[in-house]
């Protein structure tokens, strides 16, 4: 149901219909009911007041600055390493992280949506390690904010892999000690994330408004 809500094959604030998507998908009800549920709190759906579930609009808006705010965050996260007077990053927590996607790296999930939540572990993972809990606090929120449109970053398999090398590159560069190569490595990573959920997110909301109205929108016979 996640895929099919990200591709825009449901109408903007259609309503998801229980029965009608349980056909849909040839499954019982209470796996419908359950998706629902996590699907509100992905942000992906939104409850009416009638109690219904309707399929939410991708919120494009403040995306840019809450991007901005991200990359500001994650270099910062690596560039305190620089100064003399703080401390580098943390190996105990970075070589546990590096090991962890070498194997994502050698036994490759999935393309999958929920994706974003390994990603965003890895980037606090990063942050955390440079010893600055404030900054990693601060980053956790923000990635919080654009969770819901992050999610289209992982639809396709090259994005993945994509993504798991550019983590490696990242993190083996600051084990190393080569600081400003990761520097350069996590602003290229961060902003092509940034095009390719802004032109994917923008893709599904057009198709969205092109399902508007017909009878696959599942928002028929609920009324």
């Amino acid at each position: 149901m996640r895929r099919r809500l990200m591709l825009g094959e449901f109408a903007i604030r259609s309503r998801l219909v229980e029965e009608r998507i349980a056909a849909l998908l040839e499954v019982s009800r209470t796996p419908v009911r359950e998706a629902l549920v996590r699907l509100l709190a992905d942000g992906l759906v939104e409850r009416g007041q009638d109690g219904g579930y309707y399929v939410a609009q991708p919120d494009l808006h403040d995306l840019r600055d809450l991007y901005e705010l991200r990359v500001t965050l994650e270099l910062r996260g690596i560039s305190r390493a620089l100064e003399p007077a703080v401390r580098g990053h943390d190996p105990a927590v970075l070589e546990p992280l590096r090991d962890q996607w070498r194997a994502l790296r050698d036994d490759q999930p999935e393309p999958d949506p929920q994706f974003v939540v390994m990603d965003e572990d890895f980037h606090v993972t990063m942050s955390r390690a440079s010893g600055n809990a404030a900054l990693t606090s601060t980053l956790a929120s923000v990635n919080a904010r654009i969770r819901a449109v992050r999610m289209y970053d992982f639809l396709t398999a090259d994005r993945i892999t994509l993504t798991i090398l550019q983590h490696l590159e990242i993190v083996e560069e600051v084990l190393a000690g080569r600081l400003e190569d990761a520097l350069t490595a996590m602003r290229r990573h961060v902003g092509e994330s940034m095009d390719v959920v802004e032109r994917r997110a923008a893709r599904a909301i057009t198709q969205m408004a092109l399902n508007r109205g017909r009878r696959h929108d599942v928002d028929r016979g609920s009324h």
